[in-house]
């Protein structure tokens, strides 16, 4: 899957997502591999679609092109996320091949701080296995 990321600009995104108490919930566990889908929660807000790339999975074939992956390792060194758009949904894009507990809950701080927020008022509801 060669997946064309677009940008999405966090000014853009619904405005409790820098005001509220915010949880990420997996859709599936962790082990699923290079794209874990997932939605971000506020009480009494809509789910926000939003799912987890990382975008140094190469095998079968490469998960993003290299000016993709260039951009997200950027950001990455520079304390931020790469937030973008694929197939309809937004994701938060990082460097890895997998996902572990401490890489999505840096993902999330990264989030929160290109919204605006402080990274205590988000969590994360994670599942296990496949």
């Amino acid at each position: 899957m060669l997946a064309t990321l677009d940008h999405v600009d966090p000014f853009d995104l619904p405005e409790w997502l820098g005001t509220a108490d915010v949880v990420w919930r997996s859709d599936e566990g962790l082990s699923t591999g290079h794209l874990v889908a997932g939605r971000l929660t506020a009480a009494g807000e809509a789910d926000l679609a939003c799912d987890l790339l990382a975008v140094d999975d190469a095998y079968p074939e490469p998960v993003v092109d290299a000016e993709t992956r260039t951009r997200v390792h950027q950001a990455w060194r520079h304390g931020q996320v790469v937030v973008g758009e694929l197939d309809g949904r937004m994701v938060l894009a990082v460097p890895g091949t997998r996902f572990g507990p401490d890489l999505v809950l840096d993902a999330l701080g990264r989030l929160a701080r290109s919204v605006g927020a402080h990274a205590e008022h988000y969590a994360a509801l994670l599942r296990l296995g496949g």
